[in-house]
């Protein structure tokens, strides 16, 4: 039989009392100016349930864990459906203030489901390691292992795993795979396989398709959750298989999510997020360069400036918000307080998408469409019932907890009910069983004097949630990341560069968080062995400006980069001094070389390489290492000859992914020019309807879900152009649309009141 592990708790109290003391002692240091009412009865209620279900131990787990993050440094928060909870929020487990905020905790724990709770916290995800082997050494690897998670055949995977069991080249599963977009799809039809110049009545290749379209969504193998921890009173090796994981120090037990679920073991998750990695970062970097000592809870809050740059749609590299269809978003709702940053991360989802909720919520924001409540007919209820409901969200259903206060309060579900159909908005992707509450939800409400249009809406909103939700508990603690990380971005743009620069996150390249760096007027440096360090870094002459680090470089290892920074005592003065010093090997001085690292040596590109491979490719001979002393004579000047904007531009982008000499595009805009093909800047200034011709570098490409709709964002050197291309219109240029790196598109510009963009394609070209 699962038992749960007892936490260690003072002599003469219980878990219960333990985690009631601890609860009301935070409480009053979340709040020192007096606990609110409104959250005292909610603690009275959340604990007097926790004592019911016996689930004290768990919350005293991540209590633990989260206590000890905070001794370690390492920035967290917890989020999902226990941002529902007061307890969580003055344990300081999350940060979703319920004196400000309508919690729905039956979300997160009811007496009804049976379930045990699911709390999810994030950490730095340079840092979670430290957290996980806490956890290993607390309860130790006997009582401890991560969940497993099944990994089905998608697409793309089942195309490479049969061609090579087929015998087709890679070259030939490269092209196929490359048909399919994303991870997902149910099917791999011939016109894919023609776009790629194969025959699709080959039989070799027929016969390859026909077994990978049988592979789709058959297990592949057995993999580690994410984060989710499975912990155990007695050895989990009596309830439970257990490996050892690919990683040292883990192992896994190999059930997966559901299957815990059902057997009732409680899951600890322990998740890594990228943005707490940048703004811990951040933090450091305020601290060193500008003696500013901060924290979550430091970062000012309703800064003007701040609102004024999102309502801009300047938010390339802030945390949730940059995806190319949020920053077209963001000056339509036009946030000017937190909540509006809460309504932001929730509205571009599926949800509100399906359910026809968002351009109401939009029109009736700015005024153009009046704030109604609907209502029951008189002998069924009060008018005003779904007011408390709707009212912070102008009359429209936004979140998963108002789809749930809905059909309770307007279709009269009973908590039952209301759990089915939370467990439905949950399984939808895997069990389909949402479409059983559509009659009973819509027939209600129509019964009781709803309008059936506004009924059918709820419920495709909630089909939406099925698909991808986010409830308000979970959007407000993403939310206040979306703040901080604008907030740094805003006011240090340099230190927010750097950060975001050092970690892989986020939909942009390096490239284009570096160009919206200068944008904002950072001064970005390029790399250089006598000035970069391995990661990013600040240099202060004046303000702050950014020194690209030799992580940028492709072909330097990190212990390489450390050592030339180790060695760099003074000044290097010539490439064999490098080497000598800082005891690099032929393979990472040529890379420094082809980085063009060597500037401060006077030394560009082509010559460089030139000297570098002058180099012995062995140690320096023993002699000349005891006298410090060269071991290569002087050569005359070899007077090579001098490297193009484009050829430099070009090798740029092969060593570093980035060129701060010159974009791509600047240099082949003379060919544009005399084709009329426009810039994105000049797409962009035309009027609603105008026909036009723009061109650029492929920056992102997205289709959500199965939409009608793919969006595409180009850049050139003068900024960046959105693209809309309509699902028949991909079909006709699939292959220019998934394989293109620069791309031409023809098409009808499209201008909102608010200045948004998009260039709607008719043509698409592959340059």
């Amino acid at each position: 039989k699962y038992e749960y592990p007892d936490e260690p708790v003072p002599p003469g109290r219980n878990p219960q009392e333990w985690l009631e003391e601890l609860t009301y002692r935070h409480a009053v240091m979340r709040y020192p100016d007096g606990v609110p009412e409104k959250v005292e009865k909610l603690l009275r209620e959340e604990l007097a349930l926790i004592e019911t279900l016996d689930y004290a131990r768990y919350f005293l787990t991540i209590h633990d864990i989260v206590r000890i993050a905070e001794d370690k440094g390492i920035l967290c928060q917890g989020r999902g459906s226990a941002a529902n909870s007061a307890v969580c929020y003055v344990l300081g487990v999350t940060c979703v203030d319920p004196a400000e905020n309508d919690l729905l905790f039956a979300r997160f724990i009811s007496q009804e489901r049976k379930e045990p709770p699911d709390i999810d916290v994030d950490f730095e995800h340079e840092r979670r390691e430290e957290i996980i082997q806490h956890i290993y050494g607390k309860y130790g690897r006997e009582r401890a292992g991560l969940v497993a998670t099944v990994i089905s055949y998608r697409p793309r995977s089942a195309i490479r795993e049969v061609g090579k069991v087929f015998g087709l080249t890679e070259d030939v599963t490269a092209a196929l795979a490359s048909t399919q977009w994303g991870s997902w799809g149910s099917d791999i039809p011939q016109t894919y396989i023609r776009q790629t110049g194969l025959d699709p009545e080959n039989p070799v290749i027929r016969r390859a398709i026909h077994f990978a379209t049988r592979l789709l969504g058959f297990p592949r193998h057995l993999s580690q959750h994410v984060g989710g921890f499975v912990l155990a009173r007695g050895r989990l090796d009596e309830l439970t298989p257990i490996a050892n994981a690919a990683m040292p120090e883990r192992t896994f037990i190999e059930w997966d999510k559901d299957d815990i679920d059902a057997l009732g073991l409680m899951k600890v998750d322990v998740l890594a997020l990228g943005m707490l990695t940048c703004i811990r970062k951040c933090f450091d970097y305020l601290r060193a360069h500008e003696g500013k000592d901060m924290g979550l809870a430091d970062v000012p809050v309703d800064d003007k400036a701040t609102y004024d740059m999102l309502c801009r749609g300047d938010s390339i590299g802030v945390f949730q918000v940059e995806s190319r269809a949020q920053i077209n978003m963001l000056p339509r709702l036009k946030p000017r307080e937190f909540y509006d940053l809460v309504i932001q991360v929730a509205i571009v989802r599926p949800g509100p998408i399906q359910g026809n909720m968002v351009h109401p919520y939009l029109r009736r924001r700015s005024g153009s469409e009046p704030v109604i409540y609907p209502s029951p007919a008189p002998e069924h209820g009060p008018p005003d019932e779904l007011r408390k409901v709707l009212e912070k969200t102008k009359g429209v259903p936004l979140f998963q907890e108002q789809a749930m206060k809905l059909a309770m309060v307007a279709a009269k579900f009973s908590d039952v009910e209301a759990n089915r159909l939370r467990r439905a908005m949950a399984t939808f992707r895997n069990l389909g069983t949402i479409h059983e509450f559509e009659a009973l939800m819509v027939e209600r409400m129509a019964a009781r004097g709803y309008d059936r249009g506004f009924a059918q809406s709820c419920f495709e909103q909630i089909k939406g949630f099925g698909s991808y939700g986010f409830p308000e508990s979970h959007a407000a603690s993403f939310a206040k990341l979306v703040y901080i990380s604008s907030w740094i971005k805003c006011h240090y743009p340099a230190i927010f560069a750097c950060a975001a620069q050092s970690q892989p996150m986020g939909f942009y390249a390096p490239a284009q968080i570096v160009r919206d760096a200068r944008e904002h007027g950072v001064d970005v440096r390029a790399v250089d062995v006598n000035f970069s360090e391995w990661d990013n870094t600040l240099e202060r002459t004046g303000d702050l400006a950014l020194r690209l680090g030799f992580r940028q470089a492709d072909g330097v290892h990190e212990n390489e980069g450390r050592r030339i920074v180790e060695a760099r005592t003074k000044p290097y003065d010539s490439v064999e001094d490098l080497a000598r010093r800082a005891a690099l090997n032929g393979a990472t001085m040529r890379a420094l070389a082809d980085a063009d690292a060597f500037r401060s040596l006077q030394s560009d590109r082509r010559d460089a390489l030139w000297a570098v491979r002058r180099l012995p490719d062995a140690k320096p001979l023993p002699l000349f290492a005891a006298a410090d002393a060269r071991e290569l004579a002087k050569e005359q000047d070899p007077l090579l000859p001098s490297m193009s904007l484009g050829e430099h531009v070009a090798a740029d982008y092969q060593t570093l992914r980035l060129s701060l000499k010159a974009h791509p595009m600047a240099v082949l805009r003379p060919i544009f020019a005399r084709e009329r093909i426009r810039t994105c800047a000049e797409v962009s200034a035309l009027t609603d309807g105008a026909f036009a011709r723009g061109a650029g570098v492929v920056l992102v490409r997205q289709r959500p879900g199965q939409g009608n709709a793919i969006f595409v964002t180009l850049e050139d050197e003068t900024g960046i152009l959105n693209i809309v291309i309509w699902a028949r219109l991909f079909e006709r240029y699939r292959r220019e649309t998934m394989a293109s790196r620069l791309m031409l598109v023809e098409g009808r510009v499209q201008k909102s009141p608010e200045n948004v963009v998009h260039l709607m394609a008719q043509r698409i070209i592959d340059r």
